[in-house]
């Protein structure tokens, strides 16, 4: 027979472990763990944010010094007094006052378009059935795999024979609508968009353009938010097609900004300043945009 171990002492309790329930499982040695690696994430955000954040800090800085200021060995890290002197030299080099409503013009054009035409495109490539839809959406992808250099001199010429070189629209047309953006809003559509709304929309009676506004916009927001930042700093930005399309007497920014510190020994300083100017505009869209733009990428990371 097996030997029953006594119990205990009466009057005497039986003290419960204290240990905690952890302490076999490296609790302490996990925690402490995760602390550093949070503080090493941190740090490196940090670092990341700093070294981003440079380029335009010395944006600020170059455009508030002289030229000399800017040859000196080590460089000046602090902003100085010539900034508005530096902006004045700018608008007296260059007509930038009509560049940067050129620009706006042309790129508020270009993302309004893009963004319209991509959106209908996408819904009717991940949502509408039809024949043909994926040879014609891999010709679109297909696309993007060509340079766009290759299409400057057939496109120069189309623009030549319709009269509109040193014209606005030969900049705006090309850009209305993007192979991306196409692909973007369809992948974006895809993975937002139950088919199941649209399947009462149709029982309702909805019509397509009906379904597209009252239903495709209202999801599409944030995707379409994303897509039309990306092409108006796309649009703000080009450089290669507008200093061909157009000349000094109807510029964008970045034709305007080919103007200044011009002669002997470049004036970095006014460039920078110029280049300052050209800017501001991208950073008071990213700043109206920024919470559709973040909760579009979160969107579309998340299947739902």
């Amino acid at each position: 027979m097996a030997d029953v171990p006594a119990d205990p002492a009466p009057g005497r309790r039986q003290r419960p472990d204290s240990t905690p329930p952890f302490a076999h499982r490296g609790g302490p040695s996990v925690s402490r763990r995760t602390g550093r690696g949070g503080v090493v994430t941190y740090t490196i955000l940090v670092l990341a944010v700093l070294v981003s954040a440079f380029p335009f800090y010395w944006t600020i800085v170059a455009a508030s010094r002289s030229n000399a200021d800017l040859a000196k060995v080590p460089p000046t890290l602090l902003p100085g007094p010539n900034l508005i002197p530096n902006f004045e030299a700018v608008l007296d080099e260059a007509d930038i006052g009509k560049a940067l409503l050129n620009s706006l013009l042309v790129s508020s054009s270009i993302t309004v378009g893009t963004v319209l035409c991509c959106t209908l495109a996408g819904f009717a490539f991940a949502k509408l059935r039809f024949r043909g839809r994926g040879a014609l959406l891999a010709l679109t992808v297909g696309t993007m795999m060509i340079p766009p250099q290759l299409g400057v001199i057939p496109l120069f010429m189309l623009i030549a024979e319709l009269g509109w070189v040193n014209q606005l629209q030969s900049v705006i047309l090309p850009g209305l609508v993007s192979a991306f953006g196409v692909f973007f809003m369809r992948q974006f559509l895809v993975q937002s968009l139950p088919d199941e709304l649209i399947e009462a929309a149709r029982v309702d009676g909805a019509s397509p353009a009906r379904i597209f506004w009252s239903i495709v916009v209202p999801v599409a927001r944030p995707g379409m938010a994303v897509l039309g930042l990306l092409t108006f700093m796309s649009a703000w930005n080009d450089f290669f097609w507008p200093i061909i399309a157009l000349s000094s007497q109807q510029p964008t920014v970045q034709v305007a900004l080919r103007q200044l510190g011009g002669g002997y020994v470049h004036d970095q300083s006014v460039i920078m300043a110029g280049t300052l100017l050209g800017t501001l505009p991208v950073l008071l869209v990213f700043g109206l945009l920024g919470r559709q733009i973040v909760g579009g990428i979160m969107q579309g990371a998340v299947k739902g």
